[in-house]
């Protein structure tokens, strides 16, 4: 009888034993899956570094610089170059007394030349290379003896497809800082600088030279004007009597941005209320410039 109770007893409690080994077992092994888990594809590495600023082991600055370095390398050229018909450029036919004043004006330190038609580029003019001219650049006699060929830089010329990770490794080869974007007929869709390559990894990079801040909007004409995309929708509104809401956004880019319903590209447009928005600048996460022009009827209120 003992022995039948004994029996009796390992086989109701050895169903609870098993259950409690294999809840430990599980447990251990899903703490090792987590602790070696090893990202097969940028989607999952992307997922943990996201866990890990969530988790507060890195700020959102450093997720959003990994994020882009990952996306790194497979971003085309195309997606952020300055476009040629947004390109401060000279022509080869120009004198010097006509193009100095554009350069001085740019703060630019490089400026493709085109031939006469701006079809061909020629070159790239580094604006240190006026130094050796001396003063008076603007005098007759040097305009006369100027030879602007005889100063101009070679340039590259790089496909629209080509990734801006091989692009960045070829400006550190070859020690340059610009290259021309030629699309797939061969002509010239834009110019492409070290600084456009570097930005999609650090964000935008501000210079001395760059606008301020404090300048959100600059006047062009009677009815255009660029506009900072951070500029806020009570300025903008007041300088424009415009009527847009501020609940929803706190900038003219949110607004733009939503109208478009994704992030544009640069030289896309929309038109909301009484204005055409034209995109200057952008990158993948946000509008960063825009150009608009101010239709009659807000034109007339504005003069």
């Amino acid at each position: 009888g003992s022995e039948m109770c004994i029996r009796d007893r390992s086989i109701s409690v050895q169903p609870e034993k098993l259950g409690l080994i294999q809840r430990i077992k599980s447990f251990f092994r899903d703490f090792h899956i987590r602790i070696s888990f090893k990202p097969s594809n940028q989607e999952e590495l992307t997922s943990v570094l996201r866990d890990a600023e969530e988790n507060n082991l890195i700020d959102k600055g450093v997720l959003d610089m990994m994020e882009e370095t990952i996306d790194f390398s497979s971003t085309p050229v195309k997606e952020v170059m300055v476009p040629k018909t947004q390109v401060i450029s000279i022509k080869e036919t120009e004198g010097l007394a006509e193009f100095l004043p554009r350069i001085l004006e740019s703060a630019h330190s490089r400026f493709p030349v085109f031939d006469e038609p701006q079809e061909k580029i020629k070159g790239i003019l580094l604006a240190k290379d006026l130094l050796k001219f001396g003063p008076g650049l603007l005098g007759q006699d040097e305009n006369i003896n100027f030879d602007l060929s005889q100063i101009l830089r070679p340039i590259n010329f790089i496909p629209e497809s080509k990734k801006i990770n091989i692009l960045l490794e070829e400006f550190k080869t070859n020690r340059s800082h610009m290259a021309a974007v030629v699309d797939e007929f061969g002509e010239i869709s834009g110019i492409v600088t070290i600084e456009d390559v570097l930005e999609e990894i650090v964000g935008e990079i501000v210079d001395e030279t760059d606008i301020s801040e404090s300048e959100d909007i600059i006047q062009l004409t009677d009815n255009e004007f660029n506009v900072s995309a951070l500029t806020e929708i009570e300025t903008f509104n007041n300088r424009f009597s415009s009527s847009f809401e501020a609940t929803d956004f706190d900038t003219i880019g949110g607004i733009v941005l939503n109208a478009f319903g994704k992030i544009p590209l640069v030289n896309d447009s929309i038109e909301i209320q009484n204005f055409h928005f034209t995109v200057l600048a952008a990158n993948k996460r946000q509008i960063l410039k825009l150009r608009i022009k101010v239709l009659e009827s807000i034109s007339e209120e504005l003069n």
